[in-house]
């Protein structure tokens, strides 16, 4: 897992992968122009072929001798593990900011106002509700 984030880190390495998503099976040549000519990404070859090492070891790149050519291909499946590794935590959080205020917790001032009723004491007083919209105070 860590050699898994470690690849993904690397800004110049996601660029790298988001070239192969887009186009898979290309040289080293066809990466190092691509880098160049669409994000103004000018290393030598000798550093995208040592970025490209890191990706292979972490299971994201695989390639492939064709003759005289060695073809990058993506691979994304190792992209899973991080997904299991933390399988609803950000599904859930988005799911339960989105609903209405669930029964048993507390609901905050803006919810308060938003179902039309009025904050507590001492609650916190954000934005403006929707009747006083336009009005001057």
């Amino acid at each position: 897992m860590e050699e898994l984030l470690k690849a993904l880190a690397d800004p110049t390495r996601a660029v790298i992968l988001d070239e192969l998503v887009e186009r898979t099976g290309q040289t080293l040549f066809e990466i190092c122009n691509r880098l160049s000519s669409r994000h103004g990404i000018n290393p030598s070859r000798q550093a995208i072929s040592q970025h490209l090492a890191v990706l292979e070891s972490a299971g994201l790149v695989r390639s492939e001798r064709s003759g005289r050519f060695k073809f990058h291909y993506v691979d994304t499946a190792p992209l899973r593990r991080i997904a299991e590794r933390w399988p609803e935590a950000g599904r859930q959080d988005t799911a339960a900011s989105t609903a209405a205020p669930e029964a048993g917790r507390p609901s905050t001032a803006n919810e308060t106002e938003a179902m039309g009723g009025t904050a507590g004491p001492g609650a916190p007083r954000t934005g403006t509700s929707p009747s006083s919209e336009g009005k001057k105070p």
